[in-house]
């Protein structure tokens, strides 16, 4: 929030920190040779490197944090468009109507958003026209790298069915392999460690070391991230991709709820009602109701104590 564009160098500092540790105790030093062939691994890293990117430069472009969730939420959508254009995959009728939940809501959050825009903008015409075309560079920006994002999870599938399951090795080679290209973005990355060491002195609890607190964010972003990321490829490898699914909607789901709460973001009555509908739509896309169904109907019948 007070510095808008150091997306850069917050994913720059996860990559690093991520490609570390996975040198370290999966790689094993470099030593050990992967299981799937490093030219795949360069395709994938310059997609998951080009989706991180043009994710973090749409923030600088009028996107409020709200309508960036909501709008990555509509992975499913753009995953699922894919796959019947490439896979050549079909789908029930449950999950054609859970894509068109998830797409009226993304359209309602965005053109409740485009409105907001326009409204907060000069009164200045030439301004508030400038505005609004870097916020429709922001929408497209946002597209292309959620339809980037679908694309590279259809490469991992096919990946994944010639050669295996290998998501610690892909986790590291997914992160490692990016560091180079982090070079053109050194200038910005370079500008807001500037900033951030500039930024108010910050005493950390128990410890007792002071250092500033831009940093002291930073650090517990990547701690998180990492926590997170690997708690997700954890859990892909102990449960069903239905559970796996579940849970990461209910985490952008709870990361939402607490950016408007904490942040006060404008939150209008029709980004509750496009957020409703994006989230029903995804979970009817895991056929949660399925798996509930028996459960509440053994529920029901359990006798009921004297």
């Amino acid at each position: 929030r007070q510095f808008p564009g150091c997306g850069n160098i917050v994913t720059f500092s996860q990559f690093l920190f991520i490609a570390v540790e996975g040198f370290i105790f999966e790689a094993n030093f470099g030593r050990k040779k992967p299981a799937i062939p490093i030219r795949y691994y360069f395709i994938m890293v310059a997609m998951f490197f080009t989706v991180s990117v043009v994710n973090n430069y749409a923030l600088n472009l009028n996107i409020a944090m709200p309508l960036h969730m909501i709008f990555r939420s509509g992975s499913l959508i753009a995953s699922m468009a894919l796959g019947i254009v490439i896979l050549k995959k079909r789908y029930s009728v449950s999950k054609y109507t859970s894509i068109a939940l998830v797409s009226l809501g993304i359209f309602t959050c965005t053109f409740m958003s485009a409105k907001q825009v326009a409204s907060a903008s000069s009164l200045n015409e030439e301004d508030g026209l400038q505005v609004f075309l870097w916020w429709l560079l922001g929408i497209a920006a946002l597209t292309f790298a959620l339809l980037m994002s679908a694309r590279m999870g259809i490469f991992q599938e096919t990946l994944y069915k010639q050669f295996g399951k290998h998501s610690k090795e892909a986790l590291f080679y997914n992160h490692a392999l990016p560091l180079p290209g982090f070079l053109l973005l050194a200038p910005n990355i370079y500008h807001h460690a500037v900033l951030f060491s500039q930024s108010e002195p910050f005493q950390v609890p128990v410890i007792g070391l002071t250092l500033p607190i831009m940093w002291f964010y930073l650090l517990m972003n990547v701690i998180t991230q990492y926590v997170c990321i690997r708690g997700v490829f954890i859990l892909t490898t102990e449960c069903t991709s239905l559970t796996v699914t579940l849970v990461v909607t209910l985490r952008k789901f709870v990361s939402l709820i607490f950016s408007i709460l904490y942040f006060r973001n404008p939150f209008t009555a029709w980004h509750w009602l496009g957020t409703a509908f994006v989230f029903v739509g995804t979970l009817m896309y895991t056929e949660v109701w399925n798996s509930l169904g028996p459960f509440l109907a053994r529920w029901r019948k359990r006798p009921k104590e004297e």
